[in-house]
């Protein structure tokens, strides 16, 4: 197997990182190979292996992410099934995960909830916890009813179709969200495997990329316990305007908070007891 020309072919269509990709998208197809009993070696892969990564490379040219060829994403502790109804998960989200996880809460919201990822990752880490993850998308909602029965929290997620805070019930004293936060103008600038492949609406308000977090800002009041905390993910350039909108909002103790990059990538804040 010459993966050295696979990956020759992937970098000819754009591909960041085509040596990466090449070897995750074999190891993938080998793993599905060497279920079938056919004898294989990584020198002389079985057919079922072969015609596994030759549509998978095909579709990577195309500029498909990896996540949603193979079918997964590792995120946090966990792998979260992928597809294209929902945003890709990405390591710079485990920064709200981490942010979320430094105090203590027992019901957590989240918001435009896609994979479920943030509310799952939250869940199985505090066992004694329960949680609401809410979704404009059914088929969003699906994939993270999917990875809520594999990750083992089900029983104690509640999923519902809703924009933003429309079919919410109950209190919460942790609110999370990665709302979509791309402006439009900004949309043609992004890569294919982002800007063709992953769900518009889970990237852009079409707008200038605050339409959420003005939303999100003025609603949580009436859903968060007395010192309850409200948690988003943003872009690097929105710290100051998504702070500003949480002070505007009585929130209190507001932190903008960096990912290992160094980028603005979450703002917090609290609701005054």
């Amino acid at each position: 197997m010459n993966l050295r020309a696979v990956a020759d072919r992937l970098a000819a269509a754009g591909v960041a990182d085509p040596v990466r990709d090449a070897r995750v998208l074999f190891d993938w197809a080998y793993g599905i190979g060497g279920k079938t009993g056919e004898p294989q070696d990584r020198d002389a892969p079985n057919a079922t292996t072969l015609e596994h990564f030759d549509r998978a490379i095909k579709q990577r040219v195309k500029r498909q992410p990896v996540s949603q060829i193979i079918g997964t994403r590792s995120f946090w502790r966990h792998d979260f099934v992928v597809s294209g109804d929902v945003l890709d998960p990405r390591p710079d989200t485990e920064t709200l995960v981490e942010q979320a996880l430094s105090g203590p809460f027992t019901r957590v919201l989240d918001l435009g909830t896609g994979t479920g990822c943030i509310v799952i990752s939250l869940l199985a880490e505090r066992p004694e916890a329960k949680g609401m993850a809410v979704d404009v998308s059914e088929q969003a909602l699906a994939v993270a009813r999917i990875n809520a029965r594999k990750i083992g929290v089900e029983d104690r997620l509640d999923l519902r179709v809703s924009d933003w805070f429309g079919a919410v019930g109950g209190q919460f004293d942790l609110i999370v969200s990665n709302p979509p936060y791309i402006a439009a103008d900004e949309m043609p600038g992004l890569a294919p495997e982002v800007r063709e492949w992953e769900p518009r609406m889970a990237l852009t308000d079409e707008a200038d990329g605050l339409e959420a977090y003005r939303i999100i800002a003025k609603g949580a009041a009436d859903w968060l316990c007395p010192g309850g905390r409200l948690l988003v993910e943003i872009g690097p350039s929105q710290g100051a305007a998504v702070n500003m909108l949480f002070a505007k909002a009585g929130f209190v103790d507001n932190l903008i908070v960096q990912d290992l990059d160094g980028r603005d990538r979450v703002v917090s804040g609290t609701l005054p007891q």
